[in-house]
């Protein structure tokens, strides 16, 4: 194309999925990953607070959420009630373990707020301490306070290694590098060779802190690798040394503590069975078991019936194993099965090759169930270690699945390395973008010279529409601010978002899709995190462009959080917009709950919080219908519609002398050569064939009466006061509605608490919107100031719902003026 240049582009991996048409593995499936982002405090912990109001008193407070060195508190006693919750700094924050006041004499007393609640603070703090789990101490004081445990394992530290060719031997190993976990181990020693350097993930069960060995009587013997590198006193000398230096170096045993825990097996020796070389995982092949060492440890070795083979591949299992089947595993399951080296003919039988070897076939007994239940698709994308060359990682496409196991075509190495059999609960394997968020370079697909067509930026005032990478870049480095203050160093501030699949999924979602959605995405970044939330609600939809098109930023909001460009694809066709996400953690969940309104679905379908027997919106009780009509039903797209911000990309570039003087968002059509329709309207929607015919118009011919609708109705927002005129009910003409019958009040408005106004509003239709008046504490005085105009900027509500909610405030003005005014 005219204008297009070769160059070379970093690799992106956006753009990588959209031209490939593959998605991403679901963070969700690498939970070694999820764990390895833990930061040693748990939700349910308790421990002694500094109380804001007197910083001289303290008082037990329990985790809510966490978040790097972030966490959401809540003071005992106030039950359910979120309205008091509050973030702290670990580094910063007066925090302390159970017990701590009584140990220093400081005073625990209970906070003003709920002083009424608690009337024996002795009586209470039994109950709430009886059987608690608190926080931990080493966490909260000292040298690792509010570290990242993961951190704490930095180069120097040292840990023991089993030799995965004799498991009851054990030697020290020096951690050189620590890439998210992943650890870069060189021997004891060895200190100016990388030769036998290993990479391991330091969740792997062969991996221990000091003093492992001799606490479970194996012993402690440098490989026979290495051993004849350097005299037996030297290596004597070495273990001194180590033993010497072990406070310095070692790592907290707690840390370790999330380990898969070895169990119990029943292999004998002499069985057979069928396998993977961990060294060479690319075919299933015969083995056997060569020796049981005890009831955890046993060795498998390949078989090779070849007469001069010198060496054989050997190595150390336990029962939970990776690539251990049951024999004929491979011929149940569709699989070639690889002769053993030397077999005669190609055609392998089990039945023969048992009788001719005079074995057994190790039961059925022996392994564990498999599960089919990971996520992983085939097609999907993924970060995998290369296992020839374990400094590489590769990208990864899944090319076959069978029960827990994943076949990985490998794309950028540096040799070619066939098909990888691995485990679906691999600690090689990482999803999309988890090179980039550690800082460790993934291998680009071979094709690094791409024709890259110029495109259109459009660069909006005061603010930079920037990619997921450099966002990230940025967060990497930013420092904790006071108004920012919930990105930690730009790592994983984001806590996991569930995807609630019993919630009501609204006209917009498909429920199907819905349910085949992961159980949750994160913790991480939160713009990555909340991008593939988006992306995942987008592809789960109806109509995505629909959808998309709900999400789009609006040009007239205020920039609260961060652009980000969304895809989608329909019949066909694919669309973009700019969506705004949130970059903080303390957003997140009003982020989630106010995108689940504007898609008129549960404000719990997705978010921090899981939502375990019932819902709290009660929304298994109510029908699509009474949702549409709690969020309003839209006839008229001038009507409640977010103002402008839906142009045909190519229709706005006709216009190139026209100077912007606003920010400017396009739902761009891409591989569109005419202003042709935007499809819309999800199947089953409540907007009904009408708005197919209006979605049907030209973007660029409806931009102009958006426009004037726009300005119209931003002159009539500003102008708004709270004047007798101004708070007056709607007018029959502006507002068609049947009257209800005259309201009776008990007490007093103006003396009405928060508490009062939602229960107020949860005997009326509106009390879904509930929720909106306790998290913004609206109290009686704040009811009766509330109009038409201020409840649609302030709650951010759409037209329908906001006439609805404001008919019974003005209810409630009427009988304020009648029953208690004077």
């Amino acid at each position: 194309d005219a204008g297009s240049s070769v160059e070379e582009m970093e690799f992106n991996w956006d753009e990588y999925l959209e031209d490939t048409g593959a998605t991403a593995a679901p963070h969700g499936s690498f939970k070694h990953v999820d764990t390895s982002l833990q930061n040693g405090f748990a939700p349910g912990m308790k421990l002694e607070v500094a109380v804001k109001s007197d910083q001289n008193t303290y008082w037990v407070a329990t985790i809510i959420t966490t978040c790097g060195q972030l966490l959401l508190l809540r003071y005992d006693g106030y039950g359910e009630d979120r309205k008091a919750d509050f973030w702290c700094d670990i580094l910063t924050a007066d925090l302390h373990p159970i017990g701590w006041c009584q140990q220093n004499k400081k005073i625990l007393k209970v906070p003003e707020g709920i002083k009424d609640k608690i009337p024996d603070q002795e009586e209470f703090l039994q109950r709430v301490l009886k059987g608690a789990c608190s926080a931990p101490a080493n966490l909260l004081e000292g040298l690792h306070r509010g570290k990242n445990p993961l951190d704490l394992i930095a180069p120097g530290s040292r840990l023991e290694l089993q030799n995965i060719r004799d498991s009851l031997e054990a030697w020290i190993v020096n951690v050189v590098e620590n890439i998210g976990g992943r650890l870069k181990l060189r021997y004891e020693g060895l200190e100016d060779s990388d030769k036998f350097d290993q990479w391991l993930f330091y969740l792997d069960p062969f991996l221990h802190q000091v003093g492992w060995a001799a606490q479970h009587g194996y012993s402690l013997q440098p490989p026979l690798a290495i051993r004849s590198l350097r005299s037996e006193a030297d290596w004597q000398e070495i273990l001194k040394k180590v033993k010497e230096e072990e406070e310095e170096s070692s790592v907290p045993t707690d840390l370790f503590k999330d380990k898969p825990v070895i169990g119990v097996h029943s292999f004998s020796e002499g069985m057979k069975l069928e396998a993977v070389d961990p060294m060479a995982p690319f075919v299933i092949s015969p083995a056997t078991v060569l020796k049981v060492y005890n009831d955890k440890y046993f060795m498998i070795e390949m078989d090779d019936l070849r007469p001069e083979r010198v060496a054989s591949q050997r190595y150390v299992c336990h029962v939970s194993s990776a690539g251990i089947f049951p024999v004929q595993w491979s011929l149940k399951n569709g699989l070639h099965l690889s002769p053993p080296p030397g077999y005669p003919g190609q055609d392998f039988d089990w039945a023969d090759y048992l009788k001719q070897c005079g074995a057994e076939a190790a039961p059925q007994s022996c392994f564990p169930s498999l599960t089919s239940d990971h996520g992983f698709k085939e097609n999907m994308k993924l970060e995998a270690v290369n296992p020839v060359d374990p400094e590489e990682v590769c990208i990864a496409t899944v090319t076959k699945l069978k029960d827990s196991y994943l076949w990985l075509q490998l794309e950028g190495s540096k040799k070619p390395v066939p098909e990888c059999i691995v485990s679906v609960e691999s600690m090689n394997i990482f999803p999309v973008g988890w090179c980039e968020t550690n800082g460790y370079q993934l291998r680009p697909p071979r094709k690094a010279i791409v024709n890259k067509q110029k495109k259109i930026a459009v660069v909006q005032p005061e603010k930079q529409i920037l990619s997921s990478r450099t966002v990230h870049d940025g967060l990497k480095n930013q420092e904790l601010n006071s108004s920012d203050s919930v990105v930690i160093n730009g790592k994983y501030c984001c806590p996991k978002i569930y995807f609630n699949h019993r919630c009501f999924s609204g006209p917009y979602l498909n429920k199907g899709r819905i349910a085949e959605l992961p159980q949750s995405v994160g913790p991480g970044n939160c713009v990555l995190v909340l991008k593939e939330v988006l992306t995942l609600l987008i592809n789960a939809a109806y109509k995505p462009s629909r959808v998309l098109r709900e999400l789009q930023l609006d040009e007239e909001a205020a920039w609260h959080g961060h652009g980000e460009t969304l895809k989608a694809k329909y019949k066909g066709k694919s669309y973009r917009a700019t969506v705004e996400v949130v970059r903080t953690a303390d957003r997140v969940a009003d982020f989630c709950r106010k995108t689940c309104i504007k898609l008129e679905c549960c404000p719990n379908l997705f978010g921090p919080q899981m939502v375990l027997d019932k819902c709290s919106e009660n929304c298994s009780v109510l029908t699509k219908t009474k949702y549409t009509h709690y969020y309003g039903k839209r006839k008229n797209k001038r009507i409640g519609r977010p103002p402008g911000g839906h142009s045909n990309l190519e229709a706005a570039m006709k216009k190139p002398n026209k100077r912007r003087k606003r920010r400017k968002h396009f739902f761009v059509h891409k591989k569109k050569r005419s202003s042709a329709s935007v499809d819309n309207t999800p199947a089953g929607s409540p907007q009904g064939s009408g708005a197919e015919e209006e979605d049907d118009q030209d973007e660029s011919e409806l931009s102009h009466s958006l426009a004037q609708d726009r300005d119209k109705r931003k002159r009539k927002l500003r102008t708004f006061s709270f004047s007798d005129d101004e708070n007056k009910p709607p007018s029959p003409k502006d507002i068609k509605m049947e009257v209800a019958e005259k309201l009776q009040l008990d007490s007093n408005p103006l003396e009405w608490s928060v508490a009062d106004v939602v229960r107020f509003l949860k005997s009326t239709d509106c009390a879904p919107l509930a929720r909106i008046f306790l998290d913004q504490e609206i109290d009686g005085q704040a009811l009766l100031l509330l109009t038409l105009p201020t409840v649609q900027e302030c709650m951010d509500l759409k037209l329908g719902p906001a006439i609805k909610l404001c008919h019974h405030i003005e209810r409630v003005k009427l009988a304020f003026y009648q029953q208690f005014a004077n």
